[in-house]
């Protein structure tokens, strides 16, 4: 059996999020900002849960149509096979989104497209009324342009809630996110990887998950376990495989550093959760007085924008000393990751390259320095 699966991730990770899909064998059919789609079977469904590790959420693809009216709304969503996932006394909520639509109100669109669902359940199994007591198929529709693509969610809590970390400092990335950054610095055997702000450590925890292939999903649950029409063994073949290539002798090393000593005891915590103690050293470090130690390194962080964390001043403040001291770590190459546009003019340097990410809804820039200058 094919499915038709809709992956969604941060804005500025697509690229990321459509190779790691094509590396696990399947074929994109179509990408949009946040969002890619890919053909597969049911076993890519748990091979994609568990082992992708720039999503925030799978779909399964019930259909799509266009509608530029509520009427068009309701007929299109009740001519979709509803009875194929939800049973007579199962749940469904709806929620979603529209943009660049005739449609635009959310709370009219869930009450179309429920009362829809609930015509096409009533006629499929003679009821008048669907007591929804049973397993939850969250239903999810995306109305981009008035193309209306109904979805149900299969991950339940968000992907990149990995499980290692129940405990986070004031201002925690995403761990999507982090490991987008990792990934993007090109992290090496022979190369030291040291995030001098690691807070809840979780930059410095990606970079070694995704150098010992250690997959982030493959100790969390995820809501389609729990669907009948989904056979019980492909989510654990996916476990089995994920766990058979986790690399063992892999001689990667990160350092995970902070100011502030609570975040050091997270970190620590968290880096043990994730079973990647033995290739992490944390420790306490105000981050302008780390040094080279004579070795080849990579700088990945993600200081403090002046949002959450110390105030504007403070923050241009901090950006001007980095630049001066990260300017004496000999010939490293540094990532940095902040919203504040004037980033460059402050750490006194030109970046090699910029990327634009988010945090959560916050617009980013990725700022790389190739060459320590």
């Amino acid at each position: 059996m094919t499915l038709e699966y809709v992956a969604t991730c941060l804005f500025g990770l697509e690229g990321l999020l459509g190779e790691e899909i094509e590396k696990l064998g399947y074929k994109r059919t179509e990408t949009m900002d946040g969002r890619i789609s890919f053909l597969g079977d049911e076993n890519a469904l748990a091979r994609a849960s568990v082992n992708l590790r720039f999503a925030e959420r799978i779909y399964i693809k019930i259909g799509e149509f266009y509608a530029t009216t509520f009427d068009e709304l309701f007929e299109g969503t009740k001519k979709l096979p509803w009875s194929d996932w939800i049973g007579k006394s199962d749940a469904f909520p709806v929620r979603g989104h529209s943009i660049k639509s005739t449609l635009f109100s959310i709370p009219d669109c869930q009450k179309i497209i429920k009362k829809a669902i609930v015509s096409n359940l009533s006629n499929k199994y003679g009821v008048s009324w669907l007591e929804e007591t049973g397993i939850k198929y969250q239903i999810d529709f995306f109305i981009f342009k008035n193309r209306c693509t109904l979805m149900i969610d299969t991950s339940g809590t968000p992907l990149h809630k990995r499980g290692y970390r129940p405990r986070s400092n004031e201002a925690p990335i995403r761990e999507t996110l982090a490991c987008a950054m990792a990934k993007l610095s090109r992290p090496r055997e022979d190369v030291l990887f040291w995030d001098p702000f690691c807070g809840s450590g979780t930059i410095a925890i990606e970079a070694t998950m995704l150098m010992l292939n250690i997959a982030p999903g493959i100790n969390r649950h995820f809501s389609f376990e729990e669907f009948p029409q989904l056979n019980k063994q492909i989510l654990l073949d996916a476990r089995d495989e994920a766990r058979a290539s986790i690399v063992t002798d892999s001689s990667f090393e990160a350092y995970a550093s902070d100011i502030d000593p609570e975040c050091v005891e997270i970190a620590t915590e968290n880096a043990r959760n994730a079973g990647v103690s033995k290739n992490i050293k944390i420790f306490q470090r105000d981050a302008l007085t780390i040094t080279t130690e004579g070795r080849r390194g990579t700088i990945v962080c993600n200081p403090p924008y002046g949002e959450r964390l110390f105030s504007m001043k403070q923050t241009e403040e901090l950006y001007r000393k980095m630049g001066k001291h990260f300017a004496t770590l000999d010939k490293w190459q540094q990532y940095v990751m902040t919203s504040h546009e004037n980033f460059q003019n402050l750490f006194g340097r030109r970046a090699d390259k910029v990327r634009k990410l988010y945090n959560g809804m916050i617009p980013c820039y990725f700022y790389q320095f190739f060459k320590n200058k």
